[in-house]
């Protein structure tokens, strides 16, 4: 079996032995003669599996015992919703720090919802940068602050997250979960799409501070309300149950490997394979993100003629690469090397870059 170079930014590479492990058990689970698929999310089979991925997530994040990790659907996309519906109030908005087009959707549907504020923007730096912590202003009023941890458009990533101080911090981290220690104790919610880090599409990870959760109003849709998952386990309605083994699957996985600190130097070593292409390219290639805020998630670049950049990606499909072609916003060339990314996949895609270049430059 010969597997593609994946940087796809999402769905994204799954590891390849929970692939496995997940085809072995895929007909029959555990002896229960049926798939994960099939059966009752009350059985306790399945609570099971539910049980063990958020102890999972726990240990390996260090989620104190006053957090609730909830499994919930409809993507972040849905949570831009959920969260200022769940915490804003007539006078205490919602802050947002506008640091690119995920930034800038989660505003958007915030501002259906109530009042919100800009903490802080680097639009007028097209968002190739993470603003500074002085850049950020927080209203003494605000509800939360809320921060997109890692830009998969622009290639950007906070490495140093602002100090919200009283007003609860608020991320999206859909695009870095997992990849790098994070102190959960700063934030007061953090929620995550899995199709990147986690496993597949389907089921996104909240977790979520007691005292945000008491928040949640009865005037709003059972369903919004984090209290309604909190208080029944993630089990309210039936839940994207394959999804969620997956992401127990693949957390067993990060747990082997060594941990999220292992995580971290793992995905600092692969990202500097590319990022040193980049630099050493003499120009043929040009980082797009400012270079204190680029991503270890997603690296963005461009060469100096279009025509070559469709040449790039022409030619490295042919070799096995697939997802190379920057977001439709935006253009140019992306690389995503999330956590199941392996080394030799980045390996690959430097000799690449290099035979391209002296084909080309």
């Amino acid at each position: 079996m010969t597997r593609a170079f994946n940087f796809n930014a999402g769905p994204a590479a799954i590891p390849l032995e929970v692939l496995q492990q997940a085809q072995e058990q895929f007909v029959d689970y555990h002896g229960a003669g049926m798939s994960i698929m099939e059966m009752s999310h009350r059985s306790a089979l399945y609570e099971q599996v539910n049980n063990e991925a958020q102890s999972l997530l726990r240990e390996l994040y260090g989620v104190p015992d006053n957090y609730r990790i909830l499994f919930l659907q409809g993507g972040a996309s849905t949570q831009f919703a959920m969260i200022p519906l769940n915490l804003v109030r007539p006078g205490r908005p919602g802050a947002y720090v506008k640091t690119g087009a995920w930034a800038d959707k989660a505003i958007k549907e915030a501002k259906l919802v109530g009042e919100t504020v800009i903490a802080a923007s680097t639009e007028s730096d097209k968002y190739m940068r993470m603003p500074t912590a002085e850049e950020i202003v927080i209203p003494d009023n605000a509800a939360y602050l809320h921060v997109t941890s890692n830009e998969t458009i622009g290639g950007t990533q906070f490495f140093d997250f602002p100090q919200a101080g009283n007003v609860p911090l608020i991320a999206d981290m859909s695009s870095d979960i997992l990849s790098r220690p994070v102190d959960v104790s700063k934030f007061g919610l953090i929620y995550a799409g899995a199709q990147k880090n986690l496993g597949p599409s389907g089921v996104t990870v909240v977790i979520a501070r007691d005292d945000l959760i008491a928040e949640s109003p009865t005037t709003i849709p059972t369903m919004f309300r984090y209290s309604t998952h909190a208080s029944n386990n993630s089990l309210y309605n039936t839940p994207p149950s394959f999804a969620v083994y997956m992401v127990s699957l693949v957390l067993n996985w990060i747990k082997g490997k060594g941990g999220i600190a292992q995580m971290d130097q793992f995905n600092r070593d692969k990202t500097k394979l590319i990022y040193d292409k980049i630099d050493q390219s003499s120009g043929f290639y040009i980082g797009c993100a400012q270079p204190q805020s680029r991503s270890l998630m997603n690296i963005t670049f461009r060469i100096h003629s279009e025509e070559l950049e469709k040449q790039f990606i022409k030619e490295s499909e042919k070799e096995g690469f697939v997802g190379l072609k920057g977001h439709r916003d935006v253009g140019g060339l992306r690389a995503s090397t999330y956590n199941a990314v392996p080394l030799e996949s980045c390996q690959a895609l430097a000799q690449f870059m290099a035979d391209f270049q002296k084909r080309n430059g």
